[in-house]
């Protein structure tokens, strides 16, 4: 009669283990509705005061609360039965190794050392399990700080870049991949200019500081400056966006995108032709801003380089080379001369105009894949996003070394800080936008669901740091734009 090998055995136990636990897990899902429908009840054979949307938020939580410990319980079991196993077998082990016996000393420290492991690991466990918990008020928290307001459809193609007016009337712009960049007016979501100019992607707008004229970047290898003339609809009563709030986290299909002509583009005043084209460039213009004063513009293009330009001449002024591979963005100084750059070769530059007669630059790495955005704050301070899934907060002083450090679940696209509030706005390649603070504490996560939020990849954001209604934009791949109103206060009062 064959003899069972120890491994064999071993592994039966083992295989006996995860079915038992298996088994558990499901009679504990098949007992979870059972559970809600008694909890139900209970709560309305009492008298309360709460509306019944509340007392059904309140359900929801506790049930989750309650099968997170469940979980926890099993977790807990489970460990437990492999911290014994293991003491059985170091003990044995203690007896039979070369037929002498190992000192308890040793013996004891095998087993501190073995049983340290399982502790950490059971910590990690509860540590995990208890944020998957708190995470959960964190997004009914989120829903109630962060509230979508309006939409903006009309592209027929993703939308790579968003920005709002500097000066009245304030309006939102969108640089689309269907060769348009459209203005449109906050409060209603109307389409109120159209510009066809680009024989190409328009991959990014920025708005004159103190003039109706906007700056527009594209994969024709050119840069356009356009003036515009916009006339603000009267606003119109909106409906109130958290009605249609579902679950989070649904998948969608193309067939849930919205329709290119939802709110119909085509009967805007179209801009056909751009005061100036700046045109140096040898490949794509991925990015385009005004410096201080708006009396210069600076380019960054899949060239390799980063272009200086006199906005009333049209002529190049520096051409900023150094990068190694293709440029991804390029940001301005709200008060300085100063110009940061950012590449796929992993770093971002800071170029100093300060001094008329030479320019320097500084060489920032610390991100192991694409720098794909990096943005001025208040002060000396940097901020750059990558597709390494880290976001990194710099002092201009100090480069060895960024003072803060955001790690994330996915690639980081365009990034957008609040200044006065000092709150960081990630757009994730997973659809996801989160807030942090300078310091790398996450805030809040915008709420995405069956109904608002994006369904694709978010490119950009952008802060409206002063307009009453909307406060923070998003735009994405799925064709649409979004304007959130960010309860700023209560927001860093949760933190």
């Amino acid at each position: 009669m064959p003899i069972e090998s120890g491994s064999c055995a071993s592994a039966r136990q083992a295989k006996q283990k995860r079915k038992s636990h298996s088994l558990s897990i499901r009679r504990t899902n098949s007992s979870e509705q059972e559970r809600a429908g008694l909890h139900r009840d209970m709560l309305e054979g009492q008298d309360s005061k709460l509306p019944s949307s509340v007392r059904n938020t309140l359900l929801e939580l506790f049930g989750q609360i309650e099968r997170e410990f469940e979980n926890l319980y099993i977790e807990n079991l489970e460990l437990r039965r492999e911290i014994d196993t293991l003491n059985e077998r170091l003990a044995a082990e203690g007896q039979t190794i070369d037929g002498a016996e190992l000192s308890k000393g040793q013996l004891k420290t095998k087993a501190s050392h073995s049983t340290s492991q399982l502790s950490q690991k059971l910590k990690t466990t509860y540590k995990a399990s208890t944020s998957k918990i708190v995470s959960s008020f964190k997004t009914t928290t989120s829903r109630a700080i962060c509230q979508l307001v309006k939409e903006y459809v009309g592209h027929r193609d993703g939308i790579w870049d968003v920005s709002v007016a500097k000066t009245q009337p304030v309006v939102l712009g969108t640089a689309s991949a269907d060769h348009t960049a459209l203005l449109w007016s906050i409060e209603t979501g109307k389409c109120l200019a159209k510009y066809v100019g680009h024989v190409g992607s328009v991959n990014s707008i920025k708005f004159h500081p103190t003039e109706q004229v906007a700056l527009t970047a594209s994969g024709d290898q050119t840069a356009h400056i356009w003036r515009y003339i916009v006339q603000l609809p009267t606003p119109q009563p909106t409906a109130d966006c958290n009605q249609m709030s579902g679950e989070d986290e649904v998948e969608f299909s193309d067939k849930d995108e919205p329709d290119g002509d939802g709110d119909g583009s085509s009967d805007c005043p179209t801009v056909r032709a751009p005061l100036t084209s700046l045109k140096s460039h040898q490949g794509v213009v991925i990015a385009a801003d005004w410096l201080v004063g708006g009396k210069q513009a600076v380019t960054a293009s899949w060239d390799r380089t980063a272009n200086l330009y006199d906005v009333e001449t049209s002529e190049l002024v520096h051409s900023l080379t150094g990068h190694d591979q293709e440029l991804t963005h390029c940001c301005t100084h709200p008060t300085q001369r100063l110009v940061v750059t950012s590449s796929r070769d992993t770093t971002f530059r800071l170029w100093d105009f300060r001094d008329p007669s030479i320019h320097s630059v500084n060489v920032f790495q610390g991100h192991t894949d694409t720098v794909t955005s990096a943005v001025f704050t208040v002060g000396d301070n940097v901020v750059s996003g990558s597709d390494d899934r880290t976001v990194k907060v710099w002092d201009l002083k100090n480069m060895r070394s960024p003072i803060a450090t955001i790690r994330t679940d996915s690639a980081v696209n365009r990034i957008n800080v609040c200044v006065g509030q000092r709150i960081i706005a990630l757009p994730h390649d997973n659809r996801q936008v989160r807030l942090f603070d300078m310091s790398g504490v996450r805030l809040a996560r915008l709420p995405r669901s069956n109904r608002q939020g994006h369904r694709r990849m978010v490119c950009c954001s952008a802060w409206s740091e002063d307009h009453p209604i909307c406060n923070l934009f998003t735009c994405g791949f799925d064709r649409q734009a979004i304007g959130w109103n960010i309860n700023i206060p209560a927001l860093l009062q949760e933190k």
